[in-house]
């Protein structure tokens, strides 16, 4: 069977699982709601451009020489639901405003992080590989600790033409996940820099770089996590990760970012296969063996900063997940990347509804390690491993 028919086959398949467990956890919380009543409320909130509405609260009043006061008419597009079951008000509100945020915040940051570890045990040829290996989520842990402990106003007011002052800034969970991400890619691509010499970047140099900075970047969170104060209980809830209080706004955000970088990622999976042989054998077969490791950690860093910029930093989902599916799909990563990636979501989701169904909610890194832990040292002592 082609590459491709196996990645459609089994992507099809575990997309199917996570449609299941997405509706599944959707109905699970202290309101039970049947799982018929949660997909009729999805499709209901579910809407398709119907048209153009003008408004007479538009722009203005703008001053134009030779003209005076001008107020430009609004122009919004009106939106149509094509479904309108009948669903109690209070369901659909649980469902679309409360739960599928999370839900989906879930599987996108679940989805990145198995990604990227693909990636990561493929590029290092270590099926113990994950996406902190490279120093994201530490980056991300001091950014955002740095932020907790010392919030920086992240407001201005800008004059614009035509329009005048405009207050612009950013809420202080914003705040926090803009200085998440800004750390991971420092953390990353400041690995990347130490290990590279002479246009060149070996795979073990770039290991023991991010191992180092990792090192650093620990003891950096643990003296702020000394200066935190009243701020000790946050910090340490965003490190053990959680996605409580998502919202519509960070599902944007996240879902704008992550595909695309998959994409990129999908787009070397072969290349990624090739390297498995070997750089040198790689360049032999055409390989810019350089070029493909560049694009590979910096896709792979800005999908895992995207993660754990809404998420905190959850971990094992990079290192299990992936790890499971090549027992299973092989090593072929054209099959492996979307299936692992698919998986993660799921998996997250799964994990994230135990932590939120619990008596008291737990963060769902709580989750991830007491499932993944015990399961990972099943896989090293029942099987041999193994460089890929």
């Amino acid at each position: 069977m082609r590459p491709w028919v196996r990645s459609a086959a089994w992507s099809a398949a575990v997309a199917a699982l996570l449609a299941v467990v997405v509706v599944g956890s959707a109905a699970i919380g202290p309101v039970r709601i049947p799982p018929e009543t949660v997909v009729k409320s999805v499709l209901n909130a579910l809407s398709v451009p119907a048209g153009i509405e003008t408004s007479a609260s538009g722009v203005g009043p703008l001053s134009v020489p030779g003209v005076g006061p001008l107020t430009l008419p609004g122009v919004d597009l009106a939106f149509a639901s094509p479904f309108a079951f009948p669903v109690d008000s209070v369901h659909q509100r649980i469902v679309v405003g409360v739960r599928l945020p999370r839900i989906l915040l879930a599987a996108l940051v679940g989805f990145a992080l198995a990604a990227a570890g693909t990636v990561m045990q493929g590029f290092f040829r270590n099926p113990m590989a994950d996406p902190s290996i490279i120093g994201v989520s530490s980056g991300a842990a001091v950014g955002a600790v740095a932020f907790i402990v010392f919030p920086a106003a992240l407001s201005a007011t800008l004059a614009l033409p035509l329009v005048g002052p405009v207050e612009v800034g950013l809420s202080r969970g914003a705040g926090t996940s803009l200085f998440a991400f800004v750390g991971a890619l420092v953390a990353a691509f400041g690995v990347y820099a130490i290990a590279t010499r002479g246009g060149r970047t070996p795979v073990a140099t770039l290991l023991l770089a991010g191992v180092a900075v990792q090192t650093f970047l620990g003891a950096v969170v643990s003296y702020l996590q000394l200066q935190a104060g009243e701020s000790l209980r946050q910090i340490v809830a965003w490190l053990m990760g959680h996605l409580s209080g998502a919202a519509w706004s960070e599902v944007a955000v996240t879902a704008a970012v992550v595909p695309p970088l998959f994409a990129v990622l999908l787009a070397y999976a072969r290349d990624l296969n090739v390297l498995l042989l070997g750089e040198e054998e790689a360049r032999g077969l055409g390989i810019a063996v350089e070029r493909t490791k560049r694009v590979l950690l910096a896709a792979s860093a800005l999908i895992t900063a995207a993660g754990v910029a809404f998420a905190g930093v959850i971990g094992f989902v990079g290192l299990i997940v992936p790890h499971m599916l090549r027992l299973v799909v092989g090593p072929d990563h054209r099959v492996l990347l979307p299936t692992a990636a698919l998986a993660g979501g799921t998996f997250l989701v799964a994990a994230d509804t135990l932590a939120r169904s619990a008596a008291a909610e737990y963060p769902v890194g709580i989750v991830t390690a007491a499932v993944g832990a015990p399961f990972f040292v099943y896989l090293l002592v029942t099987r041999e491993v193994t460089e890929l």
